[in-house]
């Protein structure tokens, strides 16, 4: 190795920082990553990306440090170049991050799809979304739904969530409870995956999608990527399909890189037609009007159903969240509070006053929640700080919002009521009529 390699830093948040690392990085010997750089999760910083993930050039491994630290990093380490690798952020905070590395010195950078998608020798059918929480899960479920009908066998791959040790999720495969609990899954993971086995998906994720493709081909027909907050696929993609939330039709490219997404598709879904308003539904078509006319969109429902509503007359619940919907995601509440408004009588016990000081800190640093908790899981601590705010409650019910089996995941001493919800069209040209030339152009 000659000559003086370009020192940087990978600003991410446990996913595509790894992923960009592995694609770009990794074998360029032109180049040193001295560290990564982590925020959203909690948890995911203090760590090092282990020697075995990031090659030869990397025998130590590299450091993950707080993005807090940033300045102090570059100055440091002589760092020369920060490169931005995470998902659903303000566009402002995007150009924050970009102030910060450049007035120390450094230059700033985002790679898009070009240089980090990778080749399938399958097809690949991606959905993806403007903001965390539009529904993506939903729709995939819908489409595996779908072509297991057709006879397609399908892979369905997953946005990485690789939150634990990073040793074990090189390659992570699913395909029942079990391997979730053999995993040690987080519950974050456990909202992503759990639903897709259930629905008799089998899902990959993890930490080097160059290996985890290879695995998902050698099982399928088709691939479908679920993207996770509002990323665009690792996946070189043969058709995309992008989300925008009729509950929130001013944010169809707010958020970075959700303006990717928006103008990658070949076709939009605009999702929860039926929880939002006609204002806001027509907000939405004329936001797609203006930023992209020439893509076909479609309009779909999210119902949402309760088991055993008669239970919550007069009841008092706590109604728990689907944890990144609201929080950077940026959504007062989800399903669970929404499932309850047609409920007479139904006292919503706000969780803040028996919450623990993890969860109220949770609370501070996301004030726009409204009086719902948020299935914060990320360790064993989050999880035992979960049942104590909730175990200590006033409650007859939990009402659970989160797609998981919840009391399956926490030990709760008040019985819990799960809201389930899918997706369904909302017109008569639906989804699948709109897929028709893709997936007979792939044979199916």
């Amino acid at each position: 190795m000659t000559g003086k390699r370009t020192r940087v830093v990978i600003c991410g948040a446990a996913g595509r920082d790894f992923h960009n690392f592995n694609v770009v990085y990794r074998a360029d010997a032109s180049c040193e990553v001295v560290a990564f750089t982590a925020t959203q999760i909690p948890g995911i910083d203090a760590r090092t990306y282990p020697a075995v993930l990031a090659g030869p050039l990397y025998p130590d491994g590299i450091p993950v440090v707080a993005e807090q630290d940033l300045e102090e990093l570059i100055a440091q380490q002589n760092v020369e170049e920060v490169e931005f690798a995470y998902s659903d952020i303000d566009a402002n905070q995007v150009l924050n991050v970009a102030s910060r590395a450049m007035a120390c010195g450094a230059s700033f950078r985002l790679l898009g799809p070009r240089a980090t998608m990778l080749p399938a020798n399958r097809p690949v059918l991606a959905v993806c979304a403007v903001r965390t929480g539009c529904g993506k899960s939903q729709v995939t479920r819908f489409l595996a739904t779908q072509l297991h009908a057709r006879g397609v066998r399908t892979a369905v791959v997953r946005h990485p969530m690789p939150y634990g040790d990073l040793n074990r999720q090189t390659v992570q495969r699913f395909a029942d409870m079990e391997d979730l609990a053999a995993a040690d899954c987080t519950l974050e993971e456990r909202e992503e995956y759990e639903p897709h086995i259930r629905n008799g998906s089998i899902v990959f994720a993890g930490t080097d999608y160059a290996q985890i493709l290879a695995a998902a081909e050698a099982e399928a027909d088709l691939i479908l990527w679920d993207g996770g907050n509002n990323d665009f696929p690792f996946f070189r993609p043969d058709f995309t399909i992008t989300l925008v939330d009729a509950l929130r039709p001013d944010q169809l490219e707010s958020h970075y890189p959700g303006g990717v997404v928006l103008r990658m598709a070949d076709l939009i879904i605009v999702s929860k037609t039926d929880a939002a308003s006609t204002a806001q539904v027509d907000t939405a078509q004329a936001g797609l009007q203006r930023l992209v006319p020439d893509i076909p969109y479609v309009l779909g429902r999210s119902p949402v159903r309760v088991e055993s509503p008669e239970r919550l007359l007069g009841a008092r619940v706590l109604v728990v969240e689907d944890g990144p919907t609201t929080t950077h995601g940026g959504m007062a509440h989800g399903a669970g509070y929404q499932a309850l408004q047609g409920i007479a009588d139904v006292t919503i016990v706000d969780p803040r006053d028996t919450a623990t000081p993890q969860l109220m800190a949770v609370f501070e640093r996301y004030p726009h929640i409204a009086n719902v908790l948020p299935a914060m899981g990320y360790s064993a601590s989050a999880l035992s700080d979960l049942a104590a705010t909730i175990n200590a409650a006033d409650i007859d019910y939990v009402v659970a919002g989160t797609p998981i089996d919840l009391a399956g995941v926490v030990d709760l001493s008040v019985p819990v009521v799960r809201v389930h919800y899918d997706y369904e069209d909302a017109e008569a040209s639906g989804l699948m009529q709109n897929l028709e030339k893709f997936l007979s152009r792939c044979g199916f």
